[in-house]
């Protein structure tokens, strides 16, 4: 029934002047103008949000409220409607309340840090005042008076804005784009100004603060702008940078495994992004010889592979004793100490004599080495660790020696192999990698190290499809007839 009787009380259309109808138009065009940018602004925080982030989700918001509070503000556009004055009313408060809520967390992710907390602080004291004052509308406490607080709020905020892009800055110079903001605000700092002072009483005539708005919207739409583009420019730049790491990082890999009589390699290789820190390698002899290093890098990404491509250069320096497992890791250990501090090394060697028939293994932290021998029932771990790589130049190893024999399986691989974890947080563990060994030892070295991949696949993926949290590098040695 009060609907009703406020739609019987509303005026219609015929009743308002032509020169309401004129500035009715004429709203409606800036309105449907600024609905635009904003809807296209939202539109690019959809589709492009990885590279754009959360700038145009807020410049949207903001720029959103504004053009529905100047369609609510028309009483001859809702006379069309025959929407109730009351109900446009309450809708023109809250939105007044808030609006300045996504502009200010727009300006904190544009501002210097220096700058920030007061934005900040803006904020937060924007929030209170937003919840208190739509209480008192709800329950309709004094709102004259939370009127005119909010008009002091929001000259305050156009105060810090203009203090912000008009201060001096000593040697630095404002960026460009800043300073078309700063055109956009003056001309609507102008006019906000007017239209606070028109709604204090204080100033005669029509609000005209929509025109000063729109220049401001045009500003800050060429910043946001220009920021996306210079991040997706950046971000392009990076990748090309990943790019040319990975083909780097690709080129110091070994292209194929070495080939003996008498013995089948099989080596897998899985970074969890374009470059890692997993790195192995070989030092191959015209005898019978072969060295095998297996190494990992604290950390991903491109530091962790430039410290690989340092063990690249370091390992090949290693041949003259590369029967000595011991000496080896010492001269590894000795060349990376001092060239790095937030980073370390484990790694595995393991040497082979094939016509001593005999292996030596040592280890730095590295996780232990897997035995699988006709000899024995069950698989074995061996572990023969010293300190990890890169941090104590007087770190000791040492080394064990033990009888090769026809049937023997070794596996080294990278922690990330065991550590992987399933839904509910559980490795998969050196037991588990023990009983596949057991499980499948009449497969070829290719064919176990592919799956033993694919069960600890099936265990990450247990539950929820994870995504591959660490590198993970797998060699396995078979010793033939």
């Amino acid at each position: 029934m009060l609907w009703q009787a406020s739609l019987a009380n509303f005026p219609a259309p015929s009743d308002f002047p032509i020169f309401e109808w004129r500035w009715a138009i004429f709203s409606l065009g800036i309105a449907f103008i600024l609905l635009s940018i904003g809807l296209a602004a939202l539109a690019l925080f959809v589709f492009r949000r990885r590279t754009a982030g959360q700038l145009p989700l807020y410049f949207s918001v903001f720029v959103i409220l504004y053009a529905v509070r100047m369609i609510a503000r028309e009483s001859a556009l809702l006379s069309i409607f025959a929407i109730p004055p009351l109900i446009a009313s309450h809708l023109i408060r809250v939105i007044t309340f808030t609006i300045l809520l996504p502009a200010l967390i727009l300006f904190i992710q544009l501002v210097e840090k220096r700058w920030k907390i007061l934005f900040q602080w803006a904020l937060g004291l924007h929030v209170a005042f937003s919840v208190f004052a739509i209480l008192c509308e709800v329950f309709g406490y004094a709102p004259r008076a939370v009127d005119e607080a909010n008009s002091v709020l929001v000259l305050a905020f156009s105060l810090l804005l203009m203090v912000y892009l008009f201060a001096p800055r000593g040697a630095g110079r404002l960026p460009s784009e800043l300073r078309v903001v700063r055109v956009g605000l003056a001309i609507f700092g102008i006019l906000v100004i007017h239209a606070n002072l028109h709604s204090l009483r204080l100033l005669p005539g029509r609000e005209v603060e929509p025109l000063g708005f729109l220049a401001f919207v045009c500003s800050l739409g060429y910043l946001v702008a220009h920021r996306i583009f210079a991040k997706e420019e950046s971000l392009f730049a990076i990748q090309k940078e990943l790019e040319i790491a990975e083909q780097i990082q690709a080129s110091i890999l070994p292209r194929d495994v070495p080939r003996h009589a008498g013995m089948e390699i099989a080596a897998r290789y899985l970074p969890m992004s374009a470059v890692a820190g997993d790195f192995y390698d070989f030092l191959t002899f015209e005898r019978n010889h072969l060295g095998i290093l297996i190494a990992d890098v604290t950390g991903h990404g491109v530091p962790a592979a430039l410290i690989a491509s340092m063990l690249k250069v370091a390992f090949a320096g290693q041949s003259a004793h590369a029967s000595d497992p011991a000496r080896v890791l010492t001269g590894l250990n000795q060349a990376l100490c001092g060239k790095f501090e937030d980073h370390f090394v484990t790694a595995a060697y393991l040497y082979a004599d094939l016509d001593a028939k005999i292996i030596r293994y040592a280890g730095a932290g590295h996780p232990p080495l897997l035995l699988s021998s006709r000899s024995n029932v069950e698989a074995s771990s061996i572990e023969q660790n010293g300190l990890f790589l890169g941090m104590f130049p007087e770190a000791g190893y040492s080394s064990v020696e033990m009888k090769l024999q026809p049937g023997d399986r070794y596996v080294l691989y990278t922690d990330g192999l065991s550590e992987s974890k399933n839904a509910a947080g559980e490795e998969f563990g050196i037991t588990r990698c023990l009983k596949v060994l057991d499980s499948h030892p009449q497969l070829s070295a290719a064919a176990v190290a592919d799956q033993l991949l694919s069960e600890i696949s099936n265990w990450t993926a247990q539950g929820s499809a994870r995504l591959q949290e660490d590198d993970m590098t797998l060699i396995v040695v078979d010793c033939k007839e």
